[in-house]
């Protein structure tokens, strides 16, 4: 990797300090799939807020893929460097993160708190105030699970993902289209929930399969309320409050909630992988009429890749010998043929595209 403007430092040698400094003899393993990763912190309080997070995927020990270790402490001030300012995603204005380029990987910091994260050639490290942006160190975790699964060979998607009868199906949308609050409501159904935002998708013996991450949903209150399984994610005060609102301005909230899927929905109704049977691309708007489906070619309608393609961010850092197919439109049309791809056009009614998802998945036709 070239440097940019990190001068003579080293990955290595930052870590190094920070782990002889503020030492992380505090441990938990998380199993994602057939990933084991570590994390040690030098908080127990830290490790304690991680596995009430995972849940499902805290493990008592295991031979980790992955190391990251997590520091409660002030983050190294780097005055001698030169951050570069990632451009805000298309749509966005706000300037959330800055990164330099070091010869054996790369540091990240967010500039709205401050937080910094380390990593290249399997070393991990985030540094900072950790418990009050402890969700910022799950996004850590679960991108360098990503990065392994890329690695292995998988192309990523934009995409949620859930499993009917052991026949996966990943959910994608232009942006807004409602992708989370569709998965969740298939859930309503008996289905299993397999990842909120991020898929890796694999060719495997003539069949595409899919990985999820272990994150929450993030869902506005409008999903909550539209959603009898969520209601006790909200308390009375908030439900009353947001039901108050015009429908139009509770879906353009930014007020996130998590949705914690045990406790939604019943245990053991999230893992990490499936054959990926179907992908369904919503691409339908508020208003417009019925909802339609119908089965497209992906070669034939590659003006709807952009809403499953995702580029792979400031968080991989791809080592010698990673296998990850080149993210052409060509691969993914490679990979998107060997599963059903369904278009949903129309207006947006979530009810009626689940019913229409567990259908196809039930009959394989519409």
């Amino acid at each position: 990797m070239k440097t940019q403007n990190g001068g003579d430092m080293k990955r290595a040698d930052i870590i190094r300090d920070i782990r002889e400094k503020d030492r992380a003899v505090h441990k938990t393993h998380l199993t994602f799939g057939n990933c084991c990763i570590e994390v040690a912190a030098n908080q127990k309080e830290i490790i304690s807020d991680l596995q009430s997070y995972f849940g499902p995927f805290v493990q008592s020990k295991g031979m980790a893929e992955i190391v990251i270790t997590v520091h409660e402490t002030q983050t190294p001030p780097f005055e001698k460097a030169s951050f570069t300012i990632k451009e805000p995603d298309p749509g966005k204005t706000k300037v959330k993160e800055e990164y330099i380029d070091l010869a054996d990987g790369r540091i990240v910091r967010k500039r709205l708190t401050g937080m910094v994260f380390v990593f290249g050639e399997g070393e991990n490290a985030a540094i900072g105030p950790c418990r009050e942006n402890i969700n910022q160190v799950i996004n850590f975790i679960n991108n360098r699970f990503i990065e392994w699964e890329l690695c292995r060979g998988c192309l990523l998607g934009h995409a949620a993902g859930v499993i009917w009868k052991g026949k996966g199906l990943a959910l994608a949308g232009f942006s807004g289209a409602g992708k989370s609050t569709l998965a969740l409501h298939i859930m309503n159904h008996g289905a299993v929930f397999v990842s909120n935002d991020r898929l890796m998708i694999e060719k495997k013996n003539k069949k595409v399969k899919m990985y999820g991450v272990a994150k929450l949903p993030r869902i506005n209150p409008g999903t909550i309320l539209n959603n009898p399984s969520l209601q006790k994610i909200m308390s009375d005060e908030e439900r009353e409050y947001f039901s108050d609102l015009p429908k139009e301005e509770l879906w353009e909230l930014e007020h996130k909630f998590d949705a914690p899927i045990d406790e939604c929905f019943g245990p053991n109704r999230f893992v990490l992988d499936a054959p990926m049977y179907a992908l369904a691309i919503l691409n339908w708007k508020h208003n417009a009429g019925p909802v339609q489906v119908k089965e497209v070619n992906p070669a034939e309608r590659r003006d709807l890749l952009p809403a499953f393609m995702k580029d792979t961010g400031l968080f991989f850092t791809p080592y010698n010998g990673c296998r990850m197919p080149e993210p052409s439109d060509e691969n993914y049309i490679a990979h998107l043929s060997l599963c059903n791809v369904l278009e949903f056009s129309g207006g947006v009614d979530f009810e009626t595209a689940a019913e229409k998802c567990i259908s196809f998945l039930e009959k394989g036709s519409l």
